[in-house]
């Protein structure tokens, strides 16, 4: 039995790797698809993996006005999905340059605590959000300190919201190592390919 037939699913980073998988899995199911990203290719390559009838959004996910305009215009929708992030990246702390630390948040978790803050509103009775977080924030290697910082705040930004915005469900994914593309420049640099891992941990409300 569907559990998504006639459902509007909003996925921001949706149009390649793990967001565009769950994006055919909703499909599947028989969601109605809305993909967003920043990379308009990616964007059509993307339609051409969804059914007939799906969106697809070019939009900043790094600027907070392109955010607060998408919801704007998107009206309103069941549940919100966000994958985004930019090429991983390990330093270790002493190459590390601060503004390009900085720099490394605004994606993956600025750019997820606007869509949250302006997405909220237009979620329907019974929908969700779904983060993305990862294993790096337990398990860090050397070099892992921004990874690890990030899937950390996630966290506690995803069970803040969990209490805050219930009965909204409010729900992290933590992957582990996943062969995709936010992983090229570790392959290019290391010559090593990436090892299919998967850990899931959730927080929710209600």
């Amino acid at each position: 039995m569907s559990t998504l037939k006639g459902k509007r699913v909003l996925l921001l980073g949706g149009s390649s790797g793990i967001g565009l998988a769950t994006a055919r899995a909703a499909a599947a199911d028989g969601a109605s698809i809305i993909i967003v990203s920043g990379n308009r290719q990616r964007l059509d390559a993307a339609l051409k993996e969804l059914p007939a009838g799906s969106e697809a959004i070019q939009a900043d996910l790094g600027n907070e006005s392109a955010i607060k305009e998408l919801f704007g215009k998107l009206g309103r929708f069941d549940h919100l999905v966000y994958t985004a992030g930019e090429n991983i990246s390990l330093s270790m702390i002493g190459d590390t340059d601060l503004g390009d630390a900085r720099k490394y948040f605004n994606i993956r978790y600025w750019g997820a605590v606007a869509a949250v803050k302006y997405g909220r509103n237009f979620i329907n009775a019974g929908g969700s959000i779904c983060l993305t977080s990862g294993t790096a924030s337990p398990r860090p290697g050397s070099g892992w300190s921004l990874g690890a910082s990030i899937c950390g705040a996630m966290e506690g930004f995803t069970r803040a919201m969990a209490v805050e915005l219930a009965p909204i469900r409010v729900n992290a994914v933590a992957p582990g190592v996943v062969r995709t593309n936010l992983w090229n420049s570790l392959r290019k640099a290391t010559g090593k390919t990436s090892i299919l891992i998967l850990g899931i941990r959730s927080w929710s409300a209600g």
